[in-house]
């Protein structure tokens, strides 16, 4: 990695793609510090730092994933979540929706057209979750106006946190233009990394001033084995081998070759985890908007969605396990796979053509993607065990260890194939 960064580093091109990535970020975490109007953005801190309710558990999630901007009522509070959350439902949607299905099998107008409808996706997502974010505010008392401009606040705080979304969304495409890298990705990863400080910070006082320092220890342990054990899952394949009947056209000869289907064990990424903690986290967040009674029924039936708490750990692995299936049944389809195989004059040694061939796929498919999901879940919920265990309330969990180390590897990846690119000769040479 460290040598693909200093060969890149020296190609002219490529070095100003790096700068204009890093002014992105920095404008980004810049709008992450900027508090929207009318709002008391220290006691909002105060709050939100503070440990041992559910509602601060989730606000502190959201935070690590908005890179404190949630916590500061910044511009950039929402972040990168409304453009991931619509992107998810487009992409699921395209699926059900025909004209949808169409425009993604047009090939580059087809993708220019569902971006546009996530676009639009994003706008209303953020419209909703601004105005959801302002309800806490206000039940808790972070809004410092009364009487009537509140009306006024109201509509500033929300259009203002919209406005920052949609800024969020533009800034990822520039990325995507003229930067290195996935955009959102990019913003995302250097939201949750800019937590890193705080989480050293807990775990230094933990250390030093808790007097916890085996703890501390096992955790940084763990914590070096997460991200050897991701790496290794993340670049994990399993290579299905393909055979090419030889075809004689005219005076040449083509096929012969022997090949492979490259199956990656994680191939739906951190997706099932963002779904299934998106439904786990609604029992948290209409306990934080104080809507039911202390004790009442619901109140204890939603209390046992706590994100420390074993039901939550099982549930979570469960969903995740749910949800990497899904993903995956709506992506790869063994039937066309199949069928593309016998067009090609391609087949898969000691397999006959058609559905018996279909059938194998499936069958590696969905061995690979139950071992890609238990390990999605181990990640996910082990800091859960493991913050129980050394009473630390870790600010980075496994699910961003996981997005920064796979958005560190597409980034490498794609300054080698841009490196691959510019020193390629070409035919005429």
């Amino acid at each position: 990695m460290i040598e693909t960064l200093k060969n890149a580093w020296k190609i002219v091109d490529i070095r100003k793609k790096i700068f204009f990535t890093i002014f992105i970020i920095i404008l980004f975490r810049i709008g992450a510090v900027i508090p929207v109007p009318f709002i008391d953005y220290t006691a909002l801190k105060n709050s939100i730092s503070s440990t041992g309710s559910q509602a601060n558990d989730f606000f502190n999630y959201l935070s690590v994933l908005t890179g404190g901007g949630l916590e500061y009522g910044a511009i950039f509070a929402m972040s990168v979540t409304p453009y991931i959350n619509s992107s998810i439902i487009i992409q699921l949607l395209t699926v059900v929706i025909t004209p949808w299905q169409r425009w993604a099998e047009q090939g580059e107008e087809g993708r220019k057209k569902l971006a546009q409808v996530t676009r639009y996706a994003t706008v209303i997502l953020g419209l909703i979750q601004a105005g959801a974010y302002y309800y806490y505010l206000q039940a808790n008392n972070f809004v410092s106006v009364t009487g009537g401009a509140k009306i006024f606040a109201a509509f500033v705080i929300i259009l203002t946190l919209t406005a920052g979304s949609a800024i969020v969304m533009w800034l990822g495409e520039q990325i995507d233009v003229k930067g290195i890298g996935n955009g959102i990705s990019i913003l995302l990863f250097a939201g949750i990394l800019s937590r890193a400080p705080q989480a050293a910070t807990s775990l230094w006082n933990a250390a030093f001033k808790l007097k916890q320092a085996p703890a501390v220890l096992a955790i940084i342990l763990i914590f070096l084995v997460m991200v050897t054990f991701i790496v290794w899952m993340t670049n994990a394949e399993r290579r299905i081998p393909i055979q090419y009947a030889k075809r004689v056209v005219g005076r040449k000869q083509y096929g012969g070759q022997n090949t492979h289907i490259p199956i990656k064990v994680n191939m739906s990424g951190v997706l099932p985890i963002i779904f299934a903690s998106s439904i786990l986290m609604l029992p948290t967040m209409l306990l934080s908007f104080g809507l039911f009674k202390t004790n009442s029924t619901a109140y204890k039936l939603m209390s046992l969605f706590s994100v420390r708490g074993v039901f939550y750990a099982i549930i979570y692995f469960a969903l995740i396990i749910a949800f990497a299936y899904f993903y995956v049944s709506i992506q790869y389809n063994p039937i066309e796979m199949a069928n593309s195989l016998r067009k090609n004059s391609g087949a898969i040694p000691g397999i006959r053509p058609g559905k018996p061939t279909s059938d194998f796929i499936a069958r590696i498919i969905s061995r690979i993607t139950l071992i890609g999901a238990i390990f999605l879940g181990i990640i996910a919920i082990l800091p859960i065990f493991v913050g129980q265990v050394g009473q630390i309330n870790l600010s980075i969990g496994g699910t961003s260890i996981l997005i920064i180390v796979g958005v560190a590897l597409d980034t490498v990846q794609n300054l080698e194939s841009q490196m691959m690119m510019r020193h390629y000769k070409g035919f005429l040479d």
